[in-house]
């Protein structure tokens, strides 16, 4: 385990609160990094992928950081835009 991961289990260890809202978070947070990574790895700027979408340059940065209930729409939109596609699994 490393030092993050070691630091996330004792905090839940010591709040009922972050332990119950930490995976819902982790999710969001996920989703929007995996967005910019792909944004990334396309070499296209914030910038580029808000006029494919039609958008402004502030909401794809909200997209990539603060990505909480956001729409699987959205979320394929973004992903076509840097030339990716989204494979969604339920376990």
């Amino acid at each position: 385990m490393d030092d993050l991961e070691n630091y996330i289990e004792r905090r839940k260890k010591r709040s009922r609160k972050f332990a119950s809202t930490f995976e819902l978070g982790y999710h969001d947070f996920k989703i929007g990094a995996i967005l910019k990574r792909a944004r990334e790895d396309s070499g296209l700027t914030q910038d580029q992928v808000a006029l494919k979408l039609k958008t402004k340059k502030t909401a794809i940065s909200r997209i990539e950081n603060h990505a909480e209930d956001i729409k699987l729409s959205t979320i394929e939109r973004f992903a076509h835009a840097v030339g990716k596609e989204i494979r969604l699994q339920v376990l």
